[in-house]
């Protein structure tokens, strides 16, 4: 007799969306045997998951519309797919072995998703990663249910903002943690408080993002108005692994204003957006 053992492969974005997403369904009992993830513009992780008939694929906080055909291929086999996002997904497949949890709301973000379907069991984590996420007033009102007091908001707020930054480079030896080494050192810990305490992540993250953006307020202006701004960025780690946080720094300081970071490469340039709501 064949027995078939169902594999849970995890697929996740490696910004603090993407790892809190899938630490709150790790922290709900959903036990990752497979793990893929990568740096925050690595969107095309499911075509890395290899999953047979039986196994079941989490996906979290990447966009279905880009990853459609890999998907295609997962459902023609019979693998399980459960889906939380909140990026634009074009039409949803109807099949019997999937499962959206998609909604592409301005004030959302997939660990907000997340939170929602676990009835607000690991809220802390989606408001870690709400902040990560630049969402800061969603975060504040998800966190009202915690009643916190500013000090201890503020801690997840340098927690999230701290993984985001973490997530940025063009491949994984830009950043300072491997995505999928943060997820595994996040492992049991059902409070963001006690891995804060535990973890030196915070204080050598944070030290190094400090040291990078006092490097990015010296850039380069190639424009800048009343209305919009754009900033130049040198090819290097440090500018790669910084361009999130820099350009929400210089979104929250100019609310108003539309802002394009450029990053140098060899063969041109990485830009990130920044606009009003």
């Amino acid at each position: 007799m064949i027995i078939v053992h169902m594999t849970n492969w995890f697929v996740f974005n490696g910004d603090a969306d993407g790892i809190c997403a899938a630490h709150q369904l790790r922290l709900a009992g959903v036990k990752p045997g497979r793990i893929v993830t990568g740096v925050k513009r690595d969107v095309l992780l499911l075509e890395r998951a290899t999953a047979v008939a039986g196994d079941h694929v989490i996906v979290a906080d990447i966009s279905l519309d880009t990853n459609r055909d890999a998907l295609t291929r997962l459902l023609a086999a019979d693998v399980r797919v459960t889906w939380f996002d909140h990026h634009h997904a074009g039409v949803l497949p109807q099949h019997q072995h999937f499962e959206a949890h998609i909604d592409t709301a301005a004030d959302l973000c997939s660990s907000l998703l997340v939170n929602r379907h676990l009835n607000g069991r690991y809220r802390a984590w989606a408001v870690t990663a709400a902040f990560g996420d630049n969402l800061a007033d969603a975060a504040r009102d998800s966190a009202r249910a915690l009643d916190l007091g500013d000090a201890r908001l503020e801690q997840l707020q340098e927690l999230g903002v701290l993984m985001n930054y973490n997530a940025y480079g063009e491949t994984v030896a830009d950043l300072k943690v491997d995505p999928g080494a943060l997820f595994a050192r996040l492992d049991g810990y059902d409070d963001p408080f006690r891995f804060i305490e535990a973890d030196p992540f915070v204080t050598e993250l944070g030290e190094s993002m400090q040291s990078d953006l006092t490097a990015a307020r010296g850039a380069r202006a190639l424009m800048e108005n009343a209305h919009a701004a754009a900033f130049e960025l040198p090819d290097a780690p440090w500018a790669r692994r910084v361009q999130g946080v820099f350009a929400n720094e210089l979104a929250s300081a100019h609310p108003q204003r539309a802002h394009a970071l450029l990053v140098c490469k060899a063969d041109g340039h990485v830009v990130s957006v920044r606009a009003p709501q």
